[in-house]
């Protein structure tokens, strides 16, 4: 059983009829998966928006569709694209005993105690989430990684640094576990060569300046000059 709950309707309003619930504060949704065809719901805004929150895309969702109960996972949700609502979600419907795929958050935790810190380099998280799978029951609500030991510029997280909790395997077998998660940098020196880089190329155009043309005059000469001669 999961936490989040959810109450559905059932629906049968599709296009601009649907476009007319969600205009008076309901949301829409499909559930796939489950016996027999999609099943069209809907249900009321704030209480959705609530659960969707808690449930991200990682943990399960028990629905109470017209009085029947479902597990599910949220498998996509669309906004409108001016007010960024919710006006629309799908929804997998799964089995307590299937496993299934589901994403889960990648969280650092401790770089603040960390040497790296004290150094003032900045961690870069370049993977925020990354695909389980698992029973529902055994899904992740997210995966943390101890970073208090970073010291050094070199130093990296990658997949290997994941610990999974018990009952759950990485979806994608193929991915590399070099594969890197977060790693330092030194803003400091980045802004040292930056400014290097630019007072380089203040020095190189004024150089160029003071190159004198193929007439022996420098570029400002040349032009009067040739001014002079159309005078003429």
């Amino acid at each position: 059983m999961s936490e989040n709950k959810l109450k559905l309707e059932a629906r049968t309003a599709t296009g601009k009829k649907a476009a007319a619930l969600r205009a008076n504060g309901l949301i829409t949704s499909v559930i796939y998966g489950g016996e027999g065809d999609p099943i069209l719901a809907q249900s009321e805004y704030n209480p959705t928006e609530k659960v969707l929150r808690s449930a991200g895309y990682h943990s399960t969702i028990d629905l109470d569709i017209a009085g029947k109960a479902q597990l599910a996972i949220v498998k996509d949700v669309n906004l409108d694209p001016v007010s960024r609502k919710i006006i629309n979600v799908e929804f997998q419907a799964v089995s307590a005993d299937e496993e299934i795929e589901a994403t889960a958050p990648i969280v650092l935790e401790g770089f603040e105690t960390s040497q790296a810190n004290v150094l003032h380099y900045v961690i870069l998280q370049v993977m925020e989430e990354i695909d389980v799978k698992a029973k529902p029951a055994d899904l992740p609500e997210k995966l943390i990684i101890d970073v208090s030991k970073m010291a050094d510029l070199d130093d990296k997280i990658t997949v290997a640094d994941i610990v999974l909790p018990k009952g759950v395997v990485l979806a994608d077998k193929e991915l590399a576990s070099d594969q890197i998660i977060a790693n330092l940098y030194d803003p400091a020196a980045e802004a040292a060569a930056r400014e290097a880089e630019e007072k380089a190329a203040a020095e190189t155009s004024v150089d160029a300046a003071d190159v004198p043309s193929d007439n022996g005059s420098k570029p400002e000469e040349a032009s009067e000059e040739s001014k002079e001669e159309k005078a003429e």
